[in-house]
């Protein structure tokens, strides 16, 4: 089957969970496939007790276990419906991500609610510059959408042709979520007028719920015990497949409503969310610790890439960790790193990755290979 002829089935089977007419389906990365991809349908007995489910989607897994998130037609509906009125339209989607993660699934859900017919790229096997901007050049709507990964938007402005930048400005929106988005990068998409939103969700809710830092129409934002940022909304997803406990543990009831405890720490001030990192990217190294989140944001001044780890060390219990890309030259980065946290915040073990950092194929680091590679 060839790649059009999947995403072309895969709404087909979409429009027919929407209407109820179909059951409900679970897109899963296959490297045996030409694809890439599988998509397998889920029986009744295995959704019992879920109310018209419409999607299983799996996360990434880079840190953990994958889970098999359960997200209902109501919730996809929601979430395209918010989406819609944040930005106060609807339009075509150009699709640039892959199909088994939920921002690729979103640019479908999107485009069946809104009643357009989503652009794909060509069959290419791999995202470049030039396969964007002719899928690009052949959208036809007035409002133009796509999604796209921090990654993605760099290969499009490394050098950009003046064809690339002029179809980059006729997107009306271009939702760019993933990974954390580096300051440069979103400088250029500024400086050639990209309107850019950065987005801030998962599978558990459906793709993003909160748009430049701000939370869509009915999605509500809390901030519970050490920091840890909580959601609820209509986009919720139903829990997580054959794991009870995980689902009771992340969707607990909270005085009387249903919410999505997510693993990161922030602020809330209204309904404006600050993410400072992740709960667990706290390093402990020799007793003091230290947020990997702050050391990333002053790393990312001197480097085009940067992840921060733990790395398990037998003098201090945990080290620094750093892979980086762009300039191999750290002395400046670290002097700076040592004037403005302290000599502890310096990276004891680092790795320079010249082709760019080890990438998971929905656009975040590959967290457990760089660890790995730190490691050795």
């Amino acid at each position: 089957m060839s790649s059009e002829a999947l995403h072309l089935s895969l709404l087909s089977k979409l429009a027919a969970g929407i209407n109820a007419d179909g059951p409900a389906i679970e897109v899963v990365a296959d490297a045996s496939s030409p694809d890439g991809v599988r998509v397998e349908q889920l029986t009744e007995q295995e959704l019992r007790g879920y109310e018209q489910p419409l999607l299983v989607v799996r996360t990434s897994g880079s840190t953990g276990r994958a889970k098999r998130t359960v997200l209902s037609v109501e919730a996809m509906a929601s979430s395209a419906q918010a989406t819609a009125e944040y930005l106060g339209f609807e339009g075509q989607w150009l699709l640039a991500l892959p199909v088994h993660y939920i921002a690729g699934l979103s640019v479908l859900t999107r485009s069946l609610f809104a009643g357009t017919r989503p652009v794909l790229l060509p069959e290419e096997g791999t995202f470049t510059p030039a396969g964007f901007t002719q899928a690009a050049e052949s959208m036809l709507e007035k409002k133009r959408l796509t999604a796209l990964v921090p990654t993605q938007l760099a290969r499009l402005l490394d050098s950009p042709s003046a064809q690339t930048v002029a179809v980059l400005k006729r997107f009306d929106a271009i939702l760019l979520g993933g990974a954390r988005a580096s300051r440069d990068l979103l400088t250029r998409a500024r400086h050639h007028g990209l309107r850019i939103f950065q987005t801030y969700g998962s599978s558990e809710t459906a793709g993003g719920l909160v748009y430049n830092g701000t939370a869509l129409p009915g999605v509500k934002l809390a901030v519970g015990a050490e920091g840890r940022v909580r959601v609820t909304g209509p986009m919720l997803a139903d829990g997580y497949l054959g794991d009870p406990a995980g689902t009771a543990e992340h969707f607990p009831l909270i005085d009387g409503e249903r919410w999505y405890l997510t693993d990161d720490a922030g602020t809330v001030r209204g309904q404006r969310l600050q993410i400072s990192g992740r709960l667990d990217d706290v390093i402990n190294t020799g007793g003091l610790k230290l947020s990997a989140g702050q050391l990333t944001g002053h790393l990312e001044e001197f480097f085009d890439q940067v992840l921060v780890v733990p790395v398990p060390d037998a003098q201090w219990g945990q080290a620094v960790g750093l892979g980086y890309s762009g300039p191999t030259d750290t002395n400046v980065a670290f002097a700076a790193v040592r004037q403005a946290i302290g000599p502890h915040a310096v990276p004891k073990r680092t790795k320079h990755y010249r082709d760019g950092l080890p990438m998971l194929p929905n656009g975040k680091f590959d967290r457990r290979k760089i660890i790995e590679d730190l490691s050795q």
